[in-house]
């Protein structure tokens, strides 16, 4: 007798009707027919499965605080930190962890059970980070949560930045963060990448770096921070987040950092709701989308993983923590409507960020951890298009959330030839 058996399910892969086994907490067996008695079976033929939504980038501390303690009116990146700094003093751990805890119901109702979330450490009382090592305690059941120490005011730049990154580590954050485009100049800029990637490699650390976040073509601490990773021996333990000033340099600049980034064996994290929010925003027309090269560095061979990176906050007043609909934008902006661009946005919130992240038994074959999401759709692409409900939501094969199927309906007489809302695209 095993604990749940899945019937009927398409995967990402492409594999089709297919069963889905779990007992005590991972996959069992995948597989045509699967005979087995379970203490709970659960029927959606021709419905998705596929592992949980990852957001690889994300600022819980100012989550759903948008309004305190005023708006954001001009809705630039700059704006936003001064309205954070704003709210700051007022900080307390209680109102942090209520705005954390209601955020991380929103992901795990919309499948997203995993999120690298940056905490602003230049607050000498570090409120965020107390809060929000609690959240993680406190849900860790329920949902990955990973934490990054990130000087939010600069490394350098903020007089007690580097002091109050060592401390957060010590209370038990576990990646190093930076902002090198924040510094002071250039040169301190490339400095903080060398020290702090020294740091996580002296502490056996991942890092995970607000990288050239601006229009800058000259921007260009991503090439330091590849350098680094080298050098230091942490190929695949290194992020660089954003790196949006690559969509405004030449293809010169790009062509030689492009393959600088993948011998490094560094991710990258692209945000597609908020870079196209905040970039761009001194340009007349044509004006920049902002986003970085995603589609070229997935044809390098660069692992790209999306992150929502704002919800309801200073810099970005919407938001509802959908990773379908980050991924959605992602391939609008990044003109990733072909059919294996398609499919590879769908893994830009699934595969690649829990690579990005170095989750354990994440994944789809026997032995991984049973955390899955059952959506209303047929396959990635579908998915993608109609922001499929989210029918089952299962970590460690206990149900967590559940969403009625549902399709529109059209209320007139006499009904109309019955349309199917699903088209098969694999």
């Amino acid at each position: 007798m095993i604990d749940l058996l899945i019937r009927q399910v398409n995967l990402p892969c492409g594999r089709r009707n297919v069963d889905i086994a779990i007992h005590e907490g991972r996959i069992l067996e995948v597989g045509p027919n699967i005979k087995a008695e379970a203490h709970q079976v659960l029927s959606h033929p021709g419905c998705l499965v596929t592992p949980p939504f990852v957001d690889s980038h994300f600022h819980m501390d100012s989550t759903l605080s948008v309004g305190q303690p005023r708006l954001n009116d001009s809705g630039t990146l700059l704006e936003g930190i001064s309205v954070w700094n704003e709210l700051k003093p007022d900080l307390t751990v209680e109102a942090i962890k209520k705005r954390a805890i209601e955020l991380c119901h929103w992901s795990i109702a919309r499948g997203t059970l995993a999120i690298r979330s940056h905490v602003d450490v230049c607050d000498d009382r570090l409120l965020a980070v107390q809060a929000l090592l609690e959240v993680r305690k406190e849900m860790q059941a329920f949902i990955d949560l990973q934490l990054v120490a990130f000087p939010q005011d600069g490394y350098y730049r903020s007089a007690t930045g580097k002091q109050n990154l060592l401390r957060a580590l010590d209370m038990g954050v576990d990646v190093v963060g930076g902002i090198p485009h924040f510094e002071r100049t250039r040169a301190s800029g490339d400095r903080s990448v060398t020290a702090l990637c020294e740091l996580a490699a002296d502490r056996g650390l991942r890092v995970d770096m607000h990288c050239d976040e601006n229009d800058d073509p000259l921007s260009q601490h991503i090439e330091t921070l590849a350098y680094e990773t080298h050098r230091l021996g942490m190929q695949g333990r290194v992020t660089g987040s954003h790196l949006t000033s690559m969509h405004s340099m030449d293809n010169f600049h790009a062509s030689k950092l492009l393959p600088l980034i993948r011998e490094a064996g560094v991710h990258v994290v692209a945000n597609p709701l908020i870079n196209i929010t905040l970039q761009g925003r001194q340009d007349n027309y044509p004006k920049r989308r902002g986003m970085t090269r995603v589609k070229e560095m997935l044809n390098a061979g660069i692992n790209v993983a999306f992150g929502h990176d704002c919800v309801m906050d200073p810099w970005y007043s919407m938001g509802s923590h959908d990773m379908l609909e980050v991924a959605h934008m992602g391939l609008h902006v990044g003109h990733m409507t072909g059919v294996d661009e398609m499919r590879q946005a769908f893994s830009a919130v699934t595969y690649n960020g829990a690579h990005a992240l170095g989750l354990e038994g994440y994944g789809l074959n026997p032995g991984d951890n049973a955390d899955l999401v059952i959506l209303q759709a047929s396959t990635p692409i579908d998915a993608l298009r109609l922001r499929a409900a989210r029918l089952e939501v299962i970590r460690r094969g206990k149900v967590l959330a559940r969403t009625s199927a549902s399709l529109p309906q059209l209320l007139i007489t006499p009904a109309p030839t019955p349309v199917s809302f699903s088209r098969d695209l694999m």
